[in-house]
């Protein structure tokens, strides 16, 4: 910022010494200007005269010439005159040289004007456009670093004000993260040292049976019997906390939340166009989305929107690249958006599986990821009173006159869907 301020000093600098300089180019070309005019005037004052004219109206012919009068060369004068030889008489010119500064005027207010106008300009954008910047940035360091306490004033600019709302949006969510990241640490080293305390006694007791029916110390069957009775139970005991500690981190490692409330389709099917259009040619694959009616949906825009592009993305990465298409469905009260690609790699006994957390097909081997995309998706989507599910069309499919395909020819892997369910309002 110090560095642009300066630069703003130099740029008024130069232009005040710009306008000195016009001024002092226009001065002395007024100076010239005017010297000749007052010669022009006496000339045609000479001229009149020997046609016959008289003094008096040649001299508020001319405003030059001030006064005509017969020369005497004993008389001290104080103004500017010129003689000339008229029918024999030398007659005094006296004349006074008047310059037009309207020119000046002109010129002074117009550059005056522009100045202004470039100072302003670089004031706004110093402090309306470099500033939020020169803020941002030492936002993201302190983010960097970790710092989450100092607040982000926004902005309230049409350019950056909601950029920087969003910023100390993303600052308060980080902030909560880390403190639900450190309740949930503590909660977890809670459970753990519980659970380890608590597990001791079943295995200790497992120990204790396993030992005597080792050493033969239970001489009867009814006393074998019920120690291989003692270990199934404290067997059970350790296996329901283990169940405990599962159930547990399910709940814990993913902290969705979703916002109920009614909207339209298309302003969210806008924003995924406006998404994924240039991105997919980009990726020379045809993307195209089905006609479809604008009802009024019950759920949370924002979180089907994630679910949507989460499923564009795995078509991207699980697909052949060839063509994507969106199409639309109704089914009771319900609105169905099915996701479809070409190409279907994933084996149809893994299908039920997608949904699962952290679980990853046998296509995925190569693709990065973590298994919580789809497992996510059908999360959000049960939130909102919804459901999503999957299938492969393992068939030969002609492409010929497929429009979203762009291409030719017979695919014998078929294609892969994926279905969203969503509540009409």
């Amino acid at each position: 910022m110090r560095k642009y301020w300066r630069i703003t000093i130099i740029i008024l600098i130069a232009e005040l010494l710009l306008l000195a300089g016009c001024n002092f180019l226009m001065l002395g070309n007024m100076r010239k200007e005017s010297g000749k005019q007052y010669r022009v005037d006496v000339s045609r004052a000479v001229t009149d005269i020997r046609n016959g004219e008289s003094i008096e109206s040649v001299v508020k012919k001319y405003p030059s010439v001030t006064s005509i009068v017969p020369f005497d060369p004993s008389e001290i004068v104080n103004s500017d005159y010129t003689v000339e030889e008229i029918n024999g008489e030398l007659l005094r010119f006296e004349y006074q040289v008047r310059a037009d500064i309207r020119p000046l005027i002109y010129m002074n207010i117009g550059l005056g004007a522009a100045i202004l106008v470039s100072v302003a300009i670089l004031l706004y954008i110093g402090l309306r456009i470099l500033r939020p910047f020169h803020t941002m940035s030492n936002l993201s360091v302190e983010l960097a670093r970790g710092n989450l306490t100092a607040p982000v004033q926004a902005e309230k600019n049409k350019f950056f004000g909601k950029f920087l709302w969003g910023i100390n949006m993303l600052r308060d969510n980080l902030e909560s993260n880390k403190e639900k990241e450190l309740a949930m640490q503590k909660d977890k080293k809670t459970l753990i040292l519980s659970l380890s305390h608590d597990i001791k006694t079943p295995l200790s007791a497992i120990k204790l049976y396993a030992r005597a029916l080792d050493e033969g110390i239970y001489d009867t069957e009814e006393k074998r019997r019920e120690a291989v009775a003692g270990i199934s139970h404290n067997a059970t005991e350790i296996e329901k906390y283990v169940s405990d500690i599962v159930t547990a981190s399910k709940e814990d490692f993913l902290n969705l939340e979703v916002q109920m409330s009614e909207f339209y389709i298309a302003e969210m099917m806008g924003r995924i166009e406006k998404l994924y259009r240039e991105k997919f040619a980009s990726l020379r694959t045809g993307f195209t989305i089905g006609e479809y009616t604008n009802v009024l949906l019950s759920g949370d825009a924002s979180r089907l929107e994630e679910v949507l592009q989460n499923i564009l993305e795995n078509a991207i990465k699980y697909g052949d690249g060839r063509w994507v298409k969106i199409s639309f469905s109704d089914e009771e009260d319900c609105r169905l958006i099915t996701v479809t690609n070409s190409g279907c790699s994933i084996k149809e006994e893994e299908i039920p599986h997608l949904f699962e957390s952290f679980y990853r097909g046998s296509n995925a081997e190569k693709v990065s990821g973590s298994g919580l995309g789809l497992y996510i998706a059908r999360s959000l989507m049960r939130m909102m009173n919804g459901d999503i599910f999957a299938s492969c069309e393992k068939v030969v499919h002609d492409h010929s006159d497929s429009e979203s395909s762009g291409t030719t020819g017979k695919d014998s892997a078929g294609n892969f869907s994926v279905t969203i369910v969503v509540r009409k309002a």
